[in-house]
């Protein structure tokens, strides 16, 4: 009776104590009554649920998980225009016509910042002219500070006219873009149109053509004072007539440059002393690609050469006693003395680690070595150069951990490949727009990765194929994940044919041996290949693009199944589901396509319910246009525009409502699976894991795929929440042993639910996981694990009351 009354008595204070988690011990009145029947199966859950997308967009390949730390390798990146007296570019092509007037080309938010001027109080005006009434928007930025390379990199207030005249665009930026008003106007943006705004107090006057248009006022202390820019939003657009007044002075910035030196823009040149030197970017001798970079030592005493600090020079991470390997290619005619290559501190003074080359010749020569940093430096920079009489031609370096610290030997960056593997993944599709890119071919993409030729690519116009399908698929071997990959629809089907065979034939075959001898002597077993990625997307509801498409889709199927009938394939036609032209693509590749890739968007609180609604939708109209179909769905790409708890949420919505459809849906692939902080270079701002130089951490969503993957149990059972202010799914295991909860709160405020259990008896252990937050939290490299799951303990009763944070993931686990 008293061990009876002890064991009573500690959980009943235990479980009133846990932190957001009250029992049936409070007379609390729940706001929302669940009923959980786990006897009663209603779907099997796939185990590939717990999905990513990865693609070489914001450089999560070049930069992240490809261990290469040079960018720029292959010299192909033309030298930099003339730069600016006064202005700082943050992309795009800037093209003055007059100290007064200047030409922007077409870009996802190319950035001029004025820098001589700090605005407080005053206006800015400019004149503003579209080549054409299409594309999006252009104007002008203010109050601007911590301006940088990205779409939405930078704090302040944008001002932008409609390149169809009709809108005047007003929102702010903190790295981010908030619209706060699309004003409607009228002019003909084909003119030259006026735009002003003035500022004083955090009240702001915006005006067209000298009318006024807005008047608002916001005391945001982040946007209080700062610079001037111009901006463009995919428009061909003029500027000129630029006046800035501060209150004191009325400044009129000129468009004036001065020309920079000949050498390829991810690389800076190197000359020490009173030596004189001669660049040139040459076009006619390269390795490999069409550029290579010349450095001639002419004269005087001191240093000549060329360094890199990594990916938009944001720094080589080097710790001490880490050893680096590397090769990079060279020729000279006419070399005296040794070509240094070495590890140094950003500015050059302090050297970390060097190697000579010597006996250069005349002709193109791999030459490799190996660096040991004798300090810590976390942005460090490599450099090629020599003070002895010569010129010398440098093309494809390549700079990487030794194999013991890569992960698994591949040329994979350690810490990130962990927080994947970390993070639990179970699919990773490789593939998106890149993939679209003329010359994304599989046979540039095998070999050695130093012969491989450069292309111009989708996301980057200089892209290497140092990293391609086969390291894709290699990593995803050595992760445990499964793995997909797209391939371009304009592929020749006699290369697909060797394509399959390479990858899955036996070592015996002609492309077996040949994947045998470039290090993989066993199949690599690849079982889903996405022919193409968001086809027809960029034109609308084009029939004939759609009929283009299926003829491609048919012609590539033939060609895989003749080598290997075990491969699904998956239908990327942009699905839109009001389109006759679903139908006709169905109907066209029924029995051929085993699922068809659908992208939706994560990004709200309303996710999970939109996107169920147009899976459900989907399958509708698959039975009805066949009720015998086998096609199903795979979602490769679950994109938005956040990382933060919302976007975990959205995530979280999302992934319920895919356990809801069963094994109608393969995967579900969040975008993007990793990104490099304060890199972004387009709108998309979506990374799981963020990196640096030197760091690695995970975002709200990176958390939320870990719990979820973690507690994964296969079979759905039958569960209601009574109204919509939760999200559950209730799933266990196949012996019936473990019971998961899955719950979403999306709401302001805490929600109370009383849990209604039957079918699951003899409950010997239970506990509760939590992430919550505000909408805005993000983890950051100060405070990386600002928001991370919290687990605690429970009593072991199935009847309870539970108490769920505002937005929130909660999962409750009950173990017999």
């Amino acid at each position: 009776m008293i061990k009876k009354q002890l064991n009573f008595s500690f959980w009943f204070y235990f479980s009133c104590s846990v932190l957001f988690l009250f029992q049936s011990c409070t007379s609390t009145i729940p706001d929302v009554s669940v009923i959980v029947d786990a006897e009663k199966v209603e779907n099997t859950i796939t185990p590939w649920l717990y999905g990513a997308c990865i693609e070489d967009v914001n450089h999560e390949i070049y930069g992240g998980l490809y261990d290469q730390r040079i960018f720029g390798e292959s010299f192909e990146e033309p030298v930099p225009g003339p730069a600016f007296d006064d202005f700082s570019v943050y992309e795009g092509d800037w093209n003055p016509v007059s100290d007064q007037e200047i030409f922007v080309r077409s870009w996802a938010g190319a950035k001029l910042v004025y820098n001589p001027v700090d605005i407080t109080t005053g206006s800015v005006e400019v004149e503003i002219k579209f080549d054409a009434n299409n594309g999006d928007n252009a104007g002008f930025i203010t109050y601007v500070t911590k301006p940088g390379k990205g779409a939405d990199r930078f704090y302040g207030y944008e001002i932008s006219l409609g390149a169809n005249g009709e809108k005047v665009v007003f929102g702010k930026h903190k790295n981010n873009f908030e619209l706060i008003r699309n004003i409607s106007v009228d002019c003909n943006p084909i003119n030259w149109n006026r735009l002003k705004v003035s500022m004083e107090n955090g009240r702001i006057e915006v005006f067209l053509n000298d009318k006024s248009i807005l008047d608002y006022e916001d005391k945001d202390a982040d946007l209080l004072t700062g610079k001037f820019g111009l901006r463009t939003w995919n428009s061909d657009v003029r500027f000129r007539n630029v006046k800035i007044n501060t209150g004191n002075r009325v400044e009129i910035p000129a468009f004036r440059m001065t020309p920079e030196i000949p050498v390829s823009s991810p690389w800076d040149p190197i000359r020490t002393g009173n030596a004189q030197v001669f660049f040139a970017h040459d076009n006619r001798e390269a390795f490999n690609g069409n550029c290579s970079q010349v450095v001639q030592w002419i004269s005087g005493t001191g240093w000549v050469g060329v360094g890199n600090s990594g990916l938009n020079r944001w720094g080589i991470a080097v710790q001490r006693g880490q050893q680096f390997q590397g090769s990079l290619y060279l020729k000279s005619p006419d070399m005296r003395g040794p070509v240094t290559v070495a590890l140094q501190s950003a500015d050059g003074k302090k050297e970390y680690a060097t190697y000579e080359i010597r006996n250069l010749t005349a002709q193109w020569e791999k030459y490799t070595f190996d660096l040991v940093a004798n300090a810590d430096d976390p942005k460090a920079r490599f450099v090629i150069c020599f003070n002895r009489s010569g010129k010398l031609w440098i093309d494809q370096v390549t700079l990487m951990n030794t194999e013991n610290e890569q992960f698994n030997r591949l040329p994979c960056r350690k810490d990130i490949a962990e927080m994947m593997v970390a993070q639990k993944l179970t699919f990773l599709r490789y593939g998106g727009l890149m993939t679209n890119a003329p010359e994304y071919k599989f046979k540039k993409m095998i070999g050695d990765p130093g012969k491989r030729p450069p292309y111009t690519g989708i996301w980057y116009p200089y892209s290497t194929n140092g990293f391609g399908i086969e390291d894709f698929l290699r990593f995803c071997e050595a992760a445990g994940f499964t793995a997909a990959f797209a391939i371009n629809i304009e592929e020749h089907p006699e290369d697909v044919v060797d394509m399959i065979e390479y990858l899955n034939g036996p070592q015996t075959s002609e492309w077996g041996r040949k994947r045998a001898e470039n290090g993989h002597p066993e199949p690599y077993h690849v079982k889903y290949i996405g022919i193409g990625n968001e086809e027809v997307l960029p034109y609308g509801d084009n029939a004939e693009k759609y009929q283009h498409y299926i003829e491609r889709f048919n012609l590539l199927h033939d060609a895989i199944k003749s080598k290997d009938a075990s491969v699904s394939l998956i239908n990327a036609a942009w699905w839109r589901p009001e389109s006759p032209n679903m139908e006709k693509v169905f109907k066209a590749l029924d029995g051929k396509a085993d699922y068809w890739d659908y992208h939706p968007w994560a990004d709200q609180l309303t996710s999970g319910q939109e996107v169920e609604n147009e899976l459900r939708k989907m399958k509708e109209l698959f039975l009805r246009w066949n009720p015998r179909t086998t096609m199903k769905c795979a979602i490769f790409e679950e994109n938005g525009n956040t990382h933060n708890m919302q976007r975990a949420l959205g995530h979280v919505a999302v992934q319920n409502a895919v356990r809801r459809m069963g094994d109608f849906v393969l995967t579900s692939c969040a975008a993007n699976a990793l990104q490099p902080y304060m890199q972004n270079d387009n709108g998309w701002d979506q990374g799981q894991v963020f990196f640096t130089p030197s760091q690695v951490w995970g975002m709200p969503p990176f958390y939320a795929q870990q719990m979820a993957s973690g507690h994964h149990a296969p079979v759905r059972v039958f569960s209601s929440a009574g109204n919509d202010l939760l999200d559950i799914t209730a799933t266990r295991d196949e012996d019936g042993s473990k019971l998961v909860l899955h719950v979403a709160n999306v709401h302001d405020k805490a929600i109370t639910a009383g849990l209604n259990l039957s079918g699951f008896e003899g409950i010997k252990d239970a506990k509760m996981v939590v992430l919550s937050g505000q909408l805005n939290d993000v983890n950051t490299p100060e405070e990386p694990e600002r928001i991370v799951p919290k687990e605690s303990r429970l009593s072991p009763e199935k009847n309870n009351l539970y108490r769920f944070d505002p937005y929130s993931y909660t999962i409750l686990i009950f173990t017999k």
